[in-house]
């Protein structure tokens, strides 16, 4: 199978599994800022690992408990769903690019503010 192929699959299955999961799932512990960052489907598409970047620490636990014990689920509506040979199997993996971002972004934004706080003391002594 032509790996453009199995491209435009991951990307349909990580689609797919992130509607079910926003529409479809009503357990409590799926809550927070979460995002499927990616899906890979194994060549012959029979396994997905499924990639979760969870923005708040203290949900990212519960919440990969909660996919997991759905899996079966979530796996019979991607079947559903889409039409292809085999629902491949799901594992959910917790993937931190979500806040390793946001804590980029902020040192960013800690080092701009110090550059601008120097220069400024430069121009007063000057």
């Amino acid at each position: 199978m032509s790996y453009q192929r199995i491209d435009r699959i991951s990307e349909e299955v990580r689609r797919e599994v992130d509607a079910i999961i926003r529409e479809e799932l009503s357990d409590p512990r799926i809550d927070g800022t979460f995002s499927i960052t990616r899906a890979d489907v194994a060549g012959d598409l029979r396994y997905a690992k499924i990639y979760v970047s969870v923005l708040e620490d203290d949900k990212r636990e519960p919440l990969m408990q909660a996919l997991k014990s759905a899996a079966g689920y979530i796996r019979r509506s991607l079947g559903r769903r889409m039409i292809i040979r085999y629902s491949p199997e799901l594992s959910f993996i917790s993937d931190r690019n979500i806040a390793y971002g946001v804590h980029i972004a902020s040192l960013l934004a800690d080092a701009a503010g110090t550059g601008e706080e120097h220069e400024q003391r430069d121009e007063e002594t000057t």
